[in-house]
């Protein structure tokens, strides 16, 4: 926080926000003057003669372009202002944008005086936050999508695993994300109660950050975290994706790795949760509706998540009842499966009574083998991403960063000091 500029100025369209940003101003102990009637285009026009404040609240109502105005309004920002949005417009597309122009947070109006009070306290901690944490905020990151092809392939059962062994034997830092809201078994299957984290975030997306995801997850083991849920069947899924982004934003500033349990229907309302997914884990039974579907969507992978490295698991296999053989399988799909998983229900019985991942509970089974030899690829494909991050300038910087980066590229205004 620099110490001689203003702690907060806003920039506010209509009246009735005006007064409750002044009230709560007021009650921060900042002065109610510095919250102006007017929008973007006037914070534009204030602060291209006058030093930016530490946090600037700017309002978008009367904006028609919100992107070009807010990158007009880096021209005149100082390195280091939080800046927060608001606006009218409800459009996950426009909010991914705004957030990777380096806003702080958009928040939709109408807003109430907590939300706005919240969302001031969390950029007064990122604002305090040490610098030391700048490095963890930039280290290497892995995302891994685990999708089945059909229903009861044993999806779940091979995401648990894999984020389980990355944890616990691979020792990295790793959040399992369920986003199967209603039926999902990420923490049934660790024998652990899910909470509502996920359908708080979900309804809630402006209040997730790093604090939030210390508080709704709940711990597997001392690396790995898992946000499940188990929403009532009788509440449908209501949401525009933005929480999902934002999850996804902070997981790569926390850990290490992200292994994201995927229903496939997910992928037709949420495309961009694989936009930037590194691995993406297909799983699949050799039967002749999952050799369809395994089509299908490696083909929509190849279209909507290009840079992703796919890995095509065959899952319960039994080698004297199989609907298709493997050799018909991989010439259907026009590639070759790259694990074979034996079908184990012993182990799998046994894994749930223990409360255990699949690959705890048949550490020395044939099954447990193939889980890990997975798991170790998955290593080996992390490893060759971050070598060619660092190849290719460093490891990925915050999009909270970039804000203050850009502007700081920009020559010094006359006058200010």
């Amino acid at each position: 926080m620099v110490a001689n500029r203003d702690q907060f100025a806003a920039y506010i369209c209509d009246e009735p926000t005006l007064d409750i940003v002044r009230a709560m101003a007021i009650n921060m102990g900042w002065p109610p003057e510095k919250c102006n009637k007017g929008g973007l285009r006037n914070a534009v026009q204030s602060l291209s003669i006058t030093a930016s404040p530490n946090i600037l609240l700017v309002d978008l109502s009367e904006s028609g372009d919100p992107l070009n105005d807010i990158n007009a309004l880096a021209e005149v920002c100082e390195p280091g202002t939080v800046v927060i949005a608001m606006g009218q417009v409800n459009d996950v597309r426009l909010y991914r944008d705004l957030i990777a122009s380096g806003l702080h947070d958009y928040l939709l109006k109408p807003v109430g005086p907590d939300q706005i009070r919240d969302t001031i306290l969390q950029a007064q901690a990122m604002l305090n936050a040490p610098k030391a944490g700048e490095a963890a905020a930039e280290r290497s990151h892995v995302g891994i999508m685990v999708i089945g092809a059909r229903g009861g392939v044993g999806a779940s059962t091979v995401a648990t695993s894999l984020a389980w062994q990355l944890s616990k034997n691979a020792g990295h830092t790793t959040a399992l994300l369920d986003l199967d809201l209603h039926f999902g078994t990420g923490a049934l299957t660790m024998d652990l109660e899910p909470g509502r984290g996920l359908t708080d975030a979900i309804d809630n997306p402006s209040r997730i950050d790093g604090l939030f995801i210390e508080r709704a997850m709940i711990k597997a083991n001392d690396k790995l975290s898992i946000l499940s849920a188990e929403a009532p069947i009788s509440s449908p899924l209501i949401t525009d994706g933005s929480a999902f982004f934002q999850l996804q934003e902070e997981f790569r500033h926390a850990f290490e790795n992200t292994v994201v349990d995927l229903p496939r229907q997910m992928l037709i309302d949420y495309p961009h949760l694989v936009a930037e997914t590194n691995i993406a884990v297909l799983v699949t039974e050799l039967t002749l509706a999952s050799a369809r579907d395994a089509i299908r969507l490696l083909a929509w992978l190849k279209s909507n998540a290009p840079a992703a490295r796919v890995l095509v698991v065959a899952n319960k296999v039994q080698p004297a009842t199989l609907e298709i053989s493997r050799a018909d399988f991989e010439t259907t799909i026009e590639r070759k499966i790259d694990f074979l998983i034996p079908a184990d229900p012993k182990t799998a019985a046994q894994a749930a009574k223990l409360g255990q991942p699949f690959c705890e509970a048949g550490k020395s089974t044939k099954a447990g083998a193939v889980m890990k030899s997975l798991t170790d690829r998955c290593l080996g494909m992390a490893e060759e991403e971050v070598a060619a991050e660092k190849d290719t300038g460093g490891a990925k910087k915050s999009l909270l960063g970039k804000f203050g980066d850009f502007k700081s590229l920009l020559p010094a205004k006359p006058g200010k000091k």
